[in-house]
């Protein structure tokens, strides 16, 4: 029986040294390699998720930048339809302008060629008038103050008769 005790004491230590020979050769290192690694693996996920928060507030950014671009767009696309509507009312309000200067430049004048036409009118109806009244009476008035007698009496029938 004292052998059996024996080997089993041996048997014993050895397992003991082996224990704490692989524990120092072995298990220490395999361990140390495994806190690196999970080690490692968390950080990797810790960056993962900083860059993933980080992705975020920028693409937050971007939105929010993309958002005022197009505000600004709009706001330019107001102002050049404001701008584009007040030339027009410009060109349009010069041409009315433009028009009534013509309009009014025609009727003056038209009514000076009516006035001048008048007054060739009236001169050729003196000139009518007295060569009428001469052939009535057989002879020819030299006189000048009965012409200038006929050409009131004639401009006296024309303001009556002509509208104006």
């Amino acid at each position: 029986m004292l052998d059996f005790s024996v080997t089993f004491i041996i048997t014993l230590l050895n397992i003991a040294f082996l224990f704490f020979i692989l524990r120092l050769v072995l298990f220490k290192p395999v361990t140390k390699f495994m806190d690196e690694r999970a080690k490692k693996v968390q950080d990797a996920r810790d960056q993962a998720e900083k860059d993933k928060n980080q992705a975020g507030a920028l693409l937050a950014q971007y939105q929010e930048q993309l958002k005022k671009a197009e505000e600004e767009g709009a706001e330019i696309v107001r102002a050049a339809r404001e701008t584009a509507q007040e030339e027009a009312d410009r060109i349009i309000a010069e041409g009315k302008a433009e028009a009534a200067k013509l309009l009014d430049r025609a009727r003056r004048q038209t009514a000076a060629e009516e006035a001048a036409a008048m007054m060739v009118f009236k001169a050729e109806a003196a000139a009518l008038v007295l060569a009428a009244a001469s052939r009535l009476m057989r002879r020819e008035f030299a006189n000048d103050d009965v012409r200038e007698q006929a050409a009131l009496l004639l401009q006296e029938l024309g303001n009556r008769n002509v509208p104006g």
